[in-house]
């Protein structure tokens, strides 16, 4: 199964990241807002907001203070809401060789799961 986005694209990644540990790799949604007068704010202007993302991948557990296992909370697909700041920022090729951002968190960044 490939990861969706909001829009329903397929995120395809041109490697493949198996994050270890209590890690998971997720794919930050940009997010517009547009005011009622038309005007558009882009994702920079929301301060310290939580962002949304998709999951792309996740690890096994077994590494780390907890050890946590976060294929038993997640997999590649949920939508979830972390911190701007979390994580480690990666920028990787996607398979049409598009440079996009991606972010690698610990299981404790996130903070919920969209339903």
């Amino acid at each position: 199964m490939s990861p969706k986005d909001h829009a329903g694209h397929n995120i395809q990644l041109a490697v493949t990241i198996q994050p270890l540990g209590d890690r998971i790799v997720v794919h930050p949604l940009e997010k517009e807002q547009v005011l009622a007068s038309g005007i558009v704010l882009p994702d920079s202007v929301s301060k310290d907001k939580p962002q949304e993302g998709v999951v792309l991948a996740v690890g096994k557990g077994g590494v780390g203070k907890d050890c946590a296992n976060p294929s038993e909370f997640l997999k590649p697909g949920d939508i979830v809401l972390f911190g701007k700041y979390s994580g480690d920022d990666v920028k990787v090729k996607d398979k049409r060789g598009k440079d996009i951002e991606i972010k690698v968190l610990h299981l404790d960044g996130v903070l919920g799961k969209v339903a």
